[in-house]
């Protein structure tokens, strides 16, 4: 049974990541994507014990009871230090890759490490959840997986904007910015619904709709940099013809 709970809890992760390593023009090495993966699964116990201390200097013991406490968890305790440690993560790991070389990797580095650290939290989550293991797998395969993916296209995405396009700081501000922004306003839903239970039902549609807008503007980003990768190929092309 615990065999095919992990894999329940691995699939969506692996799922990902072979279709981002296919949307790639010049797909990187396995090796290298495969040591992204474990980077970003080795970064979850990090976070996890940053996590930990900032809860108990914020709610002590306790748990958030208030929309307010459960906002404050979702971006201070959730997104800011887990964002904050793949960003972390892929600066050094983009730094020792010889083979990251076009704007297309950062996204795809970034995914790869964020999907090795979703896939370590999706286990825990499937295997702490008892006899409610295969709707806590669905559900998780369907919005928190797939929300860890989305996040890391948007820091992808902005990274190579800073490296490859303009060095400003207003993109530098960016890649970790706009990534904070939509875990924290997906953790601020899904957590709301536990404070507020009349609420929860409504809770569920919103995020069910976030998650949507969310997946389109990350396919959104990928079309455009596979896109503009596609004109500075013709280009390049065109100039040694």
């Amino acid at each position: 049974m615990y065999s095919i709970m992990i894999a329940a809890a691995v699939l969506p992760a692996l799922l990902l990541g072979l279709y981002i390593w296919r949307k790639d023009p010049h797909p990187e090495p396995f090796r290298w994507v495969f040591r992204a993966f474990l980077l970003g699964m080795a970064i979850c116990m990090p976070v996890a014990t940053i996590e930990q201390y900032i809860h108990a200097m914020l709610f002590g013991a306790g748990e958030p009871t208030t929309l307010f406490g459960s906002t404050t968890v979702a971006f201070f305790v959730a997104a800011i230090p887990e964002e904050g440690m793949k960003l972390l993560a892929l600066w050094l790991f983009l730094k020792r890759c010889p083979e990251f070389d076009e704007d297309f990797d950062c996204i795809v580095y970034a995914v790869f490490i964020s999907l090795g650290f979703a896939t370590v939290e999706n286990v825990g989550y499937v295997l702490t959840s008892g006899e409610g293991w295969m709707g806590t797998a669905i559900m998780r395969a369907l919005l928190a997986v797939p929300g860890h993916y989305a996040f890391a296209i948007l820091m992808g995405f902005y990274y190579a904007v800073y490296l490859f396009v303009d060095k400003s700081r207003k993109n530098a501000w960016k890649i970790l910015l706009i990534p904070v922004l939509a875990h924290g306003v997906y953790d601020s839903i899904a957590m709301s619904g536990g404070v507020n239970p009349i609420a929860a039902s409504v809770c569920t549609l919103v995020l069910v709709y976030f998650c949507i807008k969310l997946q389109k503007e990350a396919s959104r980003k990928i079309t455009d940099m596979v896109a503009q990768n596609k004109r500075n190929e013709a280009k390049k092309n065109l100039l040694g013809a």
